[in-house]
């Protein structure tokens, strides 16, 4: 709580979670506003999904993109991604692709399979989907780590045994 109150957006994205479970979405939201106002990625990639969604506020669509541009620019893939869904839905294909390959890029699994059916239809061209594949293994490879892997191992083994 003491990190709440200093205005860390670390501490105020768990803080929103636990007022939106609990069916406070007006304070969840001020929260995880406040967070992105601190420049939290993440903060930015939820309110938009509640603009999106209109959970406990209206909906609104340019406040959603709004947030999800903000996320995406500070490195959020799934933000990423989801602007070049709307891309794509909106008949801009070559915008579309540009997010997924930026996306692929942070390690987004979905992306790097949106490209792969955009090369296969030759949206994307060779050199460019090779790129994007080799950036997403370095990503994916950069998340490796022998404590991660215990640490999974451990989890899996205990629940077999539940």
């Amino acid at each position: 709580m003491k990190r709440a109150e200093a205005n860390d957006p670390h501490a105020l994205l768990p803080m929103g979670y636990d007022l939106h479970q609990e069916g406070d979405y007006g304070s969840a939201l001020e929260y995880w506003r406040k967070a992105a106002e601190l420049g939290n990625a993440e903060a930015h990639y939820v309110v938009s999904n509640i603009y999106w969604e209109g959970k406990g506020v209206e909906k609104d669509i340019k406040k959603a993109i709004y947030h999800l541009e903000k996320a995406a620019i500070d490195g959020h893939p799934f933000a990423r991604y989801n602007l070049g869904c709307i891309e794509e839905n909106n008949g801009r294909k070559d915008r579309a692709v540009k997010h997924y390959i930026i996306a692929a890029s942070l390690g987004h699994d979905t992306s790097l399979e949106d490209l792969r059916e955009c090369y296969a239809e030759g949206s994307v061209q060779k050199e460019d989907f090779a790129a994007a594949l080799r950036a997403h293994q370095a990503a994916v490879d950069a998340t490796k780590s022998l404590e991660r892997d215990v640490a999974e191992a451990f989890y899996a083994e205990n629940k077999e045994e539940k």
